[in-house]
């Protein structure tokens, strides 16, 4: 089963919910790992943890100081899935031998197979490289979507829409 680390999952949340509160490139805004941790309920050593590794990958950057903290490198539009997978759990192979892989294991002299997963390997790459993590964050279902600020207020129902 081809399966990604919760790591990479924490990532894709954390970095949605940067993009969500306005932690972009250029506007000056940040967010903390405090924060982080309780907007998206991830422990917050687990949040600065994906953090430092977002930040190694050069997906996030620290500002320091006082009112430091953290923001996106460039919009999620432009972060492919497949970046942040390899940012966790590295190159993505679904054998050891993919790609012209060495010693990863114990058959690859007698193989039938040896090279042949290479077309499913670049396959699943194209399609990972092919999903940004905007498309992720985006809602999914309507009731995803943030309510609308009513245009009567006064009308008893939409001042309890607008309250909730």
């Amino acid at each position: 089963m081809l399966r990604l680390s919760k790591l990479t999952d924490y990532a894709v949340v954390v970095l949605a919910r940067l993009e969500q509160d306005g932690a972009l490139p250029g506007n000056g805004r940040v967010q903390t790992a405090p924060g982080l941790a309780a907007a998206t309920g991830i422990a917050e050593p687990t949040v600065a943890k994906v953090l430092k590794i977002l930040g190694a990958a050069g997906l996030v950057e620290g500002v320091r100081g006082a009112r430091g903290g953290y923001r996106l490198m460039r919009p999620l539009a432009d972060v492919p899935l497949s970046e942040v997978i390899v940012a966790f759990d590295g190159p993505i192979a679904l054998t050891a031998c993919v790609d012209g892989g060495v010693g990863g294991c114990d058959a690859e002299a007698i193989c039938p197979v040896r090279g042949r997963w290479d077309p499913v390997n670049a396959a699943i790459r194209g399609a990972l490289s092919g999903i940004t993590v905007a498309a992720l964050a985006q809602p999914r279902f309507p009731w995803d979507l943030p309510l609308p600020a009513p245009a009567n207020t006064a009308h008893p129902v939409a001042a309890t829409l607008v309250a909730e």
